[in-house]
């Protein structure tokens, strides 16, 4: 990366998933594991605390999977919704995200498919576009991102089923070759156990666990680049990192309040800033 980028020009994002092209986006072992955990066809999750960067890890891996012929889809839960919904609501929705994800909608009207499929429950409608629409229409190795799945834990009805449908897609593959090309990626907050109450149907024991570790020094160029106007950015990426423990959210925070001191004193190294010092500046 070019050490002389403009620091005016060169953003910190704090919150919010970075853009593919973010520059100061730290990539991680998670990375790597989770982009070739997917290639290889397993099924992986990642669970971690809020704001360790698991829709910007979702972003890049996306990326990567797609520029090697996958088709992706995301299917964010809170943009479903989880509050006065029905089962047949919600799964529709699941099921419209896909044809939109996908761009089915010019092949595929789901309100007419859905209403031809009235004898059957909403978890078996999405197990059958799955099967017969899905796969027969995408032809490429599959991934489905399912990004905030903690949120489910918000939903009036049992949601066991819909993992369920995810581990039966695994189970296929023993006997349906096709199934061999899709997999799936489980993104959020909550642990197996809070998701799930029906052990012998979780999805999590066949799947791979993704870990995802705060931003360590010697990953972190792309933040310490915006920096340089204090000389020695690596020592005093040292100290935010000290101090920030390596959180992503409070990592990008504090190079964000340190660049606005840069731009705001024009570089001057009589801000306290230099030789890894930083400002005497509460981040709340």
């Amino acid at each position: 990366m070019d050490k002389s980028f403009p620091p005016s020009y060169y953003n910190y994002q704090v919150g919010g998933s970075l853009p593919q092209n973010a520059p100061t986006y730290v990539k991680r072992q998670a990375d790597d594991d989770l982009y070739e955990g997917l290639q290889a066809g397993e099924f992986c999750y990642v669970l971690n605390s809020r704001q360790m960067g698991k829709s910007s890890l979702r972003v890049q891996v996306m990326q990567r999977l797609q520029q090697e012929g996958f088709a992706c889809a995301v299917i964010d839960i809170t943009a479903i919704g989880t509050a006065d919904i029905t089962p047949e609501q919600w799964y529709a929705g699941v099921i419209d995200t896909l044809i939109g994800s996908f761009n089915l909608y010019t092949t595929f009207d789901l309100e007419t498919w859905w209403t031809e499929n009235h004898l059957i429950s909403p978890v078996q409608k999405l197990s059958k576009f799955i099967d017969t629409i899905l796969l027969k229409i995408i032809t490429t190795n599959i991934v489905i991102f399912i990004d905030e799945i903690d949120s489910v834990l918000s939903l009036a009805f049992n949601v066991d089923d819909f993992f369920a449908v995810i581990r039966d897609c695994y189970n296929r593959r023993a006997d349906q070759e096709v199934y061999q090309r899709l997999t799936f990626a489980i993104i959020g907050v909550s642990t197996p156990s809070d998701l799930i109450q029906d052990r012998r149907r979780t999805p999590f024991n066949i799947g791979r666990a993704i870990t995802l570790t705060g931003f360590q020094l010697a990953e972190t160029e792309p933040l310490a680049t915006g920096l340089t106007k204090l000389g020695e950015p690596q020592m005093v990426m040292s100290s935010v990192l000290y101090w920030t423990g390596g959180q992503p959210f409070l990592t990008q925070k504090v190079c964000k309040l340190l660049l606005d001191e840069i731009i705001k004193t024009g570089g001057r190294k009589d801000t306290g800033t230099h030789r890894g010092r930083i400002p005497n500046r509460r981040v709340d």
